[in-house]
């Protein structure tokens, strides 16, 4: 562990990289289902956090994924005419709309997950428990780090 107390910035620019990677790579593996169904990683990532967020509200979602309600706009009307999700106004707060992934946004959400879980599940299995443990703990660090 004395290794990591050196880190120079030439090992951080490594991992950044590898991190960017290896997003890439299991997104990518994706790309023929979101083609075949006419949508693309935008709307990939509105599904994953649809099904992260059951009923998630749009200034939610919008906070989450980082974008503006006019970057959203276009891939929520898209995943709309594909009836993937649907909206339902709140009880209490009639201003606000919560979406839902429908039976065919969730059946879609489980095509791409099957893909990705390929690729990570034989990542995992080819690694040590401490290694896998190791990793799940120095990436939520990551996630959670405030600068």
């Amino acid at each position: 562990m004395n290794e990591l107390l050196y880190l120079k910035d030439e090992q951080i620019k490594e991992f950044v990289q590898k991190i960017f990677i290896a997003y890439r790579e299991s997104f990518s593996d994706t790309k023929n289902i979101l083609n075949k169904h006419s949508i693309g990683l935008a709307h990939h990532k509105v599904i994953l956090l649809l099904s992260m967020y059951n009923g998630i509200t749009i200034s939610e979602l919008l906070k989450k994924l980082k974008i503006t309600k006019q970057s959203l706009n276009r891939v929520i009307n898209d995943l709309e005419k594909n009836k993937c999700i649907f909206f339902e106004r709140d009880k209490k707060d009639t201003r606000l709309k919560h979406i839902y992934l429908t039976e065919t946004g969730k059946k879609l959400f489980d095509e791409i997950f099957s893909i990705q879980k390929k690729r990570i599940h034989k990542a995992l299995l080819n690694s040590s428990s401490k290694e896998v443990l190791h990793f799940n703990n120095v990436i939520s660090r990551i996630i959670n780090e405030k600068i």
